[in-house]
């Protein structure tokens, strides 16, 4: 059987193979995904490790493993590293804190594409936003592409990585945060006040906000749109509000 061509050489961000897996996890390196194929033996043990760490654990099979190593010898395991450490919700607030600001997160509630979320965050970067909280699962994590696609942002953002979007914006709820939505039905977003403490939702490129988070906003902001299209690209929606917020906090402030 002919097999598929490789795609050149395996990426700098992956480590590959079983000992090399293990002894990054056991050094404690910022490990994002660990991909495996089978189980038993030290797959079983790498897997454990990393699911201590906060790692996401997803099963490949050797055909897609073969595909991500460039040919290289991966003994049925791969590690994703993240391009930056992930932080606590309570690190974003504290980074908040400790500038005298209100708080101002961005929630991201299942961008997919690399490109998107490393656009995000270059934004953030740019708008003074204090940190992004994405989901662990059906998200782009703080991968290469994120990390080049951000001009370096991602090493500068405070990022958390969380398993429940609801939860995490239930939790910024109690230290006193807005939660503000993003949807065709809502609110004309330059009539709205985005001075004080707030958690900016941007839904995913295809399916925008989930249900449940969205009945966990505390109100909807919409961006007009004129033309055919119903929507915009995730990471421009989400500068258009996140450059809205920062005009309202900087007239406040009298800059």
């Amino acid at each position: 059987m002919d097999r598929k061509p490789f795609n050149g050489p395996p990426r700098s961000d992956l480590i590959i193979g079983r000992n090399p897996v293990l002894e990054a996890l056991k050094a404690g390196r910022q490990i994002d995904s660990v991909y495996i194929c089978g189980e038993g033996g030290s797959l079983s043990l790498i897997a454990g490790l990393a699911k201590e760490q906060g790692a996401v654990i997803k099963q490949a099979s050797r055909q897609k493993l073969d595909e991500m190593s460039g040919g290289a010898a991966h003994q049925g395991v791969i590690a994703l590293c993240a391009c930056a450490e992930y932080v606590e919700i309570k690190d974003i607030l504290e980074a908040a804190k400790s500038k005298n600001e209100p708080p101002f997160v961005i929630i991201c509630d299942g961008i997919e594409d690399p490109h998107n979320l490393g656009a995000i965050i270059r934004t953030a970067e740019c708008a003074g936003v204090h940190g992004v909280i994405i989901p662990k699962r059906r998200s782009a994590s703080l991968n290469e592409t994120v990390f080049k696609t951000s001009a370096g942002a991602a090493s500068w953002v405070p990022v958390a990585r969380v398993a429940n979007i609801p939860a995490a914006i239930d939790e910024l709820k109690r230290q006193g945060l807005w939660i503000y939505g993003t949807d065709a039905s809502g609110e004309d977003y330059t009539k709205t006040d985005l001075k004080g403490p707030i958690g900016l939702v941007i839904g995913s490129e295809g399916f925008g906000i989930g249900k449940l988070t969205a009945s966990k906003c505390d109100f909807m902001l919409r961006l007009p749109l004129k033309g055919k299209i119903t929507s915009l690209n995730a990471s421009v929606a989400a500068g258009i509000f996140m450059y809205e917020a920062l005009r309202q906090r900087e007239a406040a402030d009298g800059k």
